[in-house]
């Protein structure tokens, strides 16, 4: 048979068989099962600058960043949780009495530079960046595929400083974020001046729709128009009375701590606001001069950072507890990278990305404390390794999102995650 009329024979046949409707309705081989979470919401921490597992969640044996030489190992001593086999740092002590209501995932891992930048977009995106499409931040997936609970507030929110990581991406502006910076004050723009009065308002509105009217659908003015009307429509009293923290006793105000706990608060009300999720940076850096970034003497005063979200994260866990909503409120711990054991000239610790670890509290899920194992230092992994992509189809699963669904950039189809497959220990 002659090549030419063998690959005719060949389309024939591979185009009788694609149309064939028993092959059509047969399930895919490499089809996983998908479980399906109750979580209504999600409250991610974002620790900027990368938390250092063996110092947090992963302790290992004790080492000593002052001799010399210096000897590699954790700068604290370990101490038992509720959870029996499962250690956490001794600065940890509220956290570790809960921690049969979380899991810290011991073996994420990305092979990125370690570098702030990337490690950042990518534990928020799942995604390397590239220079021909810039991928949705997990917040606004989430947002743009669930929505609000409450049509009266935005699906999400962010307590912190904006950038492109946590932003819609190729999704556009009406699937971006509400953000404040200041828990007391809320977002800035949602309430009117005192000197403007509704009807001026209203006028200033009509003065603005012949403009509005002429921009194309689909073009990205057209996408920001969307996004300003949705912005008009939350503004006033309704939307910022959550932003209140002093309607909240002052008992619990003073045991979330400072005002990274302020804002853990702030994301609790904002739950039961209806937000769909909320992201809560903890930029603190003043406390030990360079925050989780805990290169050179930013890791002689790691401990009190650590202290902060033990405070913090204890009470959030057990507020949301009482308010019968934990188990409708998955907390997701997110930093971009972890640290190595061996600590640097000035005794601080480096970049690690290849085994760090992450976190997940509530939301439903059949926690254990800790999962996935690594080797002595937690350098390497040793049994059931977690993918960034993993995480993240972790914390779609939990929310009844499926994480191998489709979005689209403009008409190219692109997975939710990058293959990311749930951790199937934490459902069932």
């Amino acid at each position: 048979m002659e090549r030419r009329q063998f690959l005719k024979q060949s389309g024939v046949l591979t185009g009788a068989a694609l149309t064939s409707s028993s092959l059509l309705a047969s399930p895919s081989p490499t089809a996983i099962n998908i479980p399906k979470g109750k979580a209504e919401h999600c409250i991610f921490i974002w620790l900027g600058g990368g938390m250092a597992q063996i110092d947090t969640f992963d302790p290992k044996r004790k080492g000593n960043s002052k001799a010399s030489p210096k000897v590699s190992g954790s700068e604290y001593n370990s101490i038992e949780t509720a959870v029996p086999g499962v250690e956490f740092c001794e600065h940890l002590h509220r956290t570790a009495k809960l921690a049969d209501r979380l899991t810290a995932m011991r073996t994420i891992n990305h092979h990125l530079i370690d570098e702030h930048a990337f490690g950042t977009n990518f534990v928020h995106t799942g995604r390397v960046t590239t220079g021909s499409i810039t991928y949705p931040s997990i917040g606004s997936v989430v947002g743009h595929l669930r929505g609000a609970a409450n049509p009266d507030v935005p699906p999400y929110m962010l307590i912190g400083y904006p950038n492109v990581s946590r932003g819609p991406g190729f999704l556009g502006a009406k699937a971006g974020f509400v953000y404040l910076v200041d828990t007391e004050s809320g977002p800035s723009g949602f309430s009117r001046p005192e000197d403007v009065t509704a009807q001026r308002l209203a006028r200033r509105q009509q003065l603005l729709e012949p403009l509005t009217d002429r921009v194309p659908e689909s073009s990205i003015i057209a996408q920001y128009r969307e996004a300003q009307s949705e912005a008009m429509r939350l503004a006033g009293p309704d939307f910022m009375r959550h932003f209140r923290l002093q309607e909240e006793s002052s008992d619990l105000r003073n045991a979330y701590g400072g005002e990274f706990g302020q804002r853990c608060l702030l994301a609790r009300r904002l739950v039961q606001a209806g937000v769909r999720f909320i992201e809560v940076s903890h930029n603190l850096n003043f406390i030990n001069g360079t925050g989780w970034d805990t290169h050179n003497e930013g890791q002689q005063n790691q401990h009190v950072l650590i202290q902060e979200l033990d405070i913090a994260l204890s009470a959030l866990i057990t507020d949301l507890e009482k308010q019968g909503i934990l188990d409708k409120t998955l907390i997701a711990l997110g930093t971009e990278f972890g640290r190595p054991a061996a600590y640097d000239g000035r005794g601080g610790r480096g970049h690690q990305g290849t085994c760090f670890s992450l976190l997940l509290a509530g939301g439903g899920l059949n926690h254990h404390g800790a999962y996935g194992v690594t080797d002595e230092l937690s350098k390497k992994i040793l049994e059931n390794p977690v993918s960034v992509a993993d995480y993240h189809a972790t914390i779609h699963a939990a929310m009844g999102i499926d994480p191998t669904q489709e979005l689209y950039a403009g008409s190219r189809p692109v997975p939710i995650t990058d293959q990311g497959k749930p951790v199937a220990a934490l459902f069932g």
